[in-house]
């Protein structure tokens, strides 16, 4: 009786019957510039709520027609210690002299601090609403629903919201790709981002504005994960290095750093949100010129269709494809088609460990990048020269990500990119508080070395996972991330309570997680796994395995 053939052996043919396309043909550039063009509106959009949904000085509004006199008017703000500034006192933001006080003491001429000890005088809340500074936007969805004080908790909250739309994206678009195929679903979800965007800008109240921002959220991050896991299958060795680790990744940067550029022009959130909607829509008519992955194809048994893109592509690089594409072997292979789901990423010792280890290291790569991004803001200077420095070091971050996933090992990559980053974090805290721009400095090498880690750790993840899994297993590793994407927002905002807490538990975190990466197998220099069999071991599965295995065969 013969043996069946081994995955290991379904992998080599696949490389090997395509390997005539050559490396960067015409075919490989298109569906590597296309693809990569594909992910621009993410940049674009992922991170735009540090403009919209800024929160602009304010202080409580006075009535216009209040008879009060100069002196009182201009001392109506109580001042309040500000934690996030050493506790230096600042006026108010929610609280204001009780004006039936201040309108007593006006008209019996007193003055304030001079007459009247204002420690003593009784407050009130904002009852007629809040001054803002427009000098920097004419309006946020905070000016236009004020969203400050008793109500300032919605701010970070609608981050959150958006985040929880990516954690539910994240949970059905893998199996949504690997169950209908990678070219739908890739473009059913940037429409149906688009679409959601555009109605968003005629929200009418703050609710209808976060449902609608959920539904962004799950149309963004399916959008991304769905072109990486295509352009992965459909590269060879040398473009998918370039495409995983660099391609997708500077052009989500080019999209980032256009963002503060939109926004320096366009104060208006409603306007600025119709301005980012637009590359949305502008990638649809890409459908007919991005093929479906013909390594997908193959799992499904659909060997016609998947030989057709070959033969296209073969065509466009003006090279003569072989009579018979995929050889009986293969072919054999992959009509056996058996269906997979999330579940199958714990059934497994070693999957499953690789899966749990995956999970907390995107978790604290996801807490990181977001937390650093969305905190510049609170940086001191231009808000818009600062959210471009903030992009701006990724371009190098992912230079070194492509450089080291070249020619270095995965395992170390990642480890070594989470620890500094962790390291830089941990140093902020004994910056004296005067070296403002060391601070700066040193937080934005803490994002150089996220973004390198986490740049490592998308590709590392496609190449420890087989084919019949992999955009499942990008879901759910993006899935498990979105709990520190959740709790990010929330994060900055401990500054509000001791400025250096969030750096020190991103530090810790990140550190941690640097150390987790070491228990991972390498994949470097390894073809793509095809089945589940031919994953590489987690440390110690193997011995479980083998003994699970004699178990079943009654030894």
């Amino acid at each position: 009786m013969l043996s069946e053939p081994s995955a290991a052996n379904k992998v080599a043919d696949y490389e090997a019957d395509t390997s005539f396309l050559g490396e960067w043909g015409r075919f490989q550039q298109r569906v590597f510039f296309l693809l990569c063009l594909s992910v621009i509106p993410n940049g674009l959009t992922g991170l735009s709520i540090v403009f919209w949904a800024d929160t602009p000085a304010h202080r409580c509004m006075l009535p216009a027609h209040l008879n009060l006199s100069a002196a009182w008017r201009n001392s109506s703000i109580p001042l309040e210690e500000d934690a996030s500034r050493g506790g230096d006192l600042v006026p108010s933001k929610c609280f204001r002299y009780k004006l039936e006080h201040l309108l007593n003491y006006s008209e019996t001429g007193l003055l304030p601090g001079v007459d009247v000890n204002l420690s003593n005088v009784p407050k009130e809340g904002c009852l007629d609403g809040w001054e803002f500074d427009h000098s920097v936007y004419t309006s946020t969805i905070v000016t236009e629903w004020n969203l400050v004080c008793d109500d300032s908790w919605k701010t970070p909250l609608t981050s959150s919201i958006f985040f929880c739309g990516v954690l539910t994206g994240s949970s059905i678009s893998g199996q949504l790709s690997d169950r209908f195929g990678r070219k739908i679903a890739l473009f059913g979800t940037l429409a149906l981002q688009g679409v959601s965007r555009f109605i968003q800008i005629f929200s009418p109240n703050w609710t209808v504005f976060c449902v609608l921002y959920f539904i962004v959220g799950m149309g963004q991050i399916s959008s991304y994960m769905v072109a990486f896991v295509l352009g992965v299958e459909i590269l060879s060795f040398r473009a998918r290095t370039i495409f995983s680790t660099a391609g997708t990744n500077l052009f989500f940067c080019l999209g980032y750093m256009l963002l503060p550029l939109l926004a320096f022009y366009v104060r208006d959130w409603r306007t600025l949100i119709l301005v980012l909607t637009l590359p949305s829509c502008l990638c649809l008519p890409l459908w007919w010129f991005i093929p479906e992955s013909p390594r997908w194809l193959l799992s499904q048994g659909r060997i016609e269709e998947a030989e057709a893109i070959i033969r296209n592509a073969a065509e466009m690089n003006n090279i003569e494809p072989p009579a018979v594409i995929f050889c009986p072997l293969q072919v054999k292979i992959s009509k056996r088609v058996e269906s997979y789901n999330i579940c199958d990423l714990i059934r497994s010792p070693n999957i499953r460990w690789i899966s749990i280890t995956l999970w907390v290291i995107w978790n604290t790569l996801v807490i990181g990048y977001f937390a650093l991004s969305l905190n510049t803001s609170n940086l001191h200077g231009n808000v818009y020269f600062n959210c471009f420095l903030s992009a701006l070091v990724e371009i190098p971050a992912y230079v070194l990500s492509w450089a080291m996933f070249h020619w270095c090992s995965r395992r170390m990559s990642v480890f070594a990119s989470l620890s500094s980053g962790g390291l830089f974090l941990l140093i902020i805290q004994l910056v004296p508080a005067h070296l403002v721009f060391l601070s700066i400095t040193f937080e934005m090498m803490g994002k150089f070395a996220v973004t390198t880690a986490f740049s490592v750790a998308y590709a590392y993840t496609a190449e420890l996972y087989p084919t019949v899994l992999r955009n499942t297993a990008f879901g759910a590793c993006s899935m498990a991330s979105r709990i520190g994407s959740i709790i990010a927002p929330f994060f900055i905002y401990l500054r509000t309570y001791y400025i250096y807490l969030p750096y020190i538990l991103m530090g810790s975190l990140t550190t941690v997680a640097g150390l987790l990466s070491l228990l991972l197998p390498e994949s470097f220099g390894m073809p793509l796994p095809e089945t589940i069999s031919h994953m590489q071991q987690f440390p110690g599965t193997g011995n479980v395995q083998r003994m699970l295995s004699s178990q079943r065969m009654g030894f």
